[in-house]
């Protein structure tokens, strides 16, 4: 538990610039909100491109952008960056009404990813249980019982389908985000993007 506090703290760190006691904030950290204007605009432009297959099945890569913000500055600002992202594309690509719980799920999806991604050795095995965690959690339970409550149709008429397209994809987005992740961090990319004395003044 205090492993995971920590990792929350480290998190909520990336967000600010701090003095050489490590504890005085000197002001905000360009280099994250730079970095998350730019992973933003990507997701934003893939989402545009997401197949929608009737009301309760779309199918899209934009979330693979928004995991390189959840593994490099954690389960705060992925959460933050989750949650804002998702009322943007609304408001960029509006379908339907807009409705919360959407945004709570894509916050929540943050929070999962940055719990199993951050600060940890890339692995395809961590890489595949966060997609997994996050699937059967925001997409088949939560993601249902939005539709439920939008529509009205019965939780467990629509889960089946829901659950066969997540199992679908979930090896296939492992697979695409390990595969990028993997190339921009041996190309030092990452490194860049963290800054070498993130945080600090």
């Amino acid at each position: 538990m205090k492993k995971l506090a920590t990792l929350f703290q480290e998190s909520y760190r990336e967000f600010y610039v701090y003095g050489t006691d490590d504890k005085t904030v000197k002001g905000v950290q360009v280099r994250t909100i730079t970095t998350l204007g730019m992973f933003g605009a990507v997701s934003i432009i893939l989402g545009a491109l997401t197949i929608a297959i009737g009301d309760y099945i779309k199918i899209g890569f934009s979330s693979i952008a928004n995991q390189f913000v959840y593994y490099l500055f954690g389960p705060v600002v992925g959460a933050l960056f989750g949650g804002t992202l998702d009322i943007l594309k609304f408001i960029v690509k509006p379908t339907g009404a807009f409705f919360p719980g959407w945004t709570l799920s894509a916050a929540v999806a943050g929070v999962l990813y940055g719990v199993f991604l951050y600060r940890k050795p890339l692995r395809l095995w961590r890489v595949m249980a966060a997609e997994l965690t996050v699937s059967v959690v925001c997409n088949m339970l939560l993601g249902t019982l939005w539709l439920n409550i939008m529509y009205g149709q019965a939780f467990f008429a629509i889960l089946p389908m829901r659950v066969f397209k997540n199992l679908i994809m979930w090896p296939v987005n492992s697979v695409i985000f390990y595969t990028l992740a993997w190339t921009l961090e041996q190309g030092g990319v990452f490194k860049t993007l963290r800054g070498t004395e993130r945080g600090r003044a």
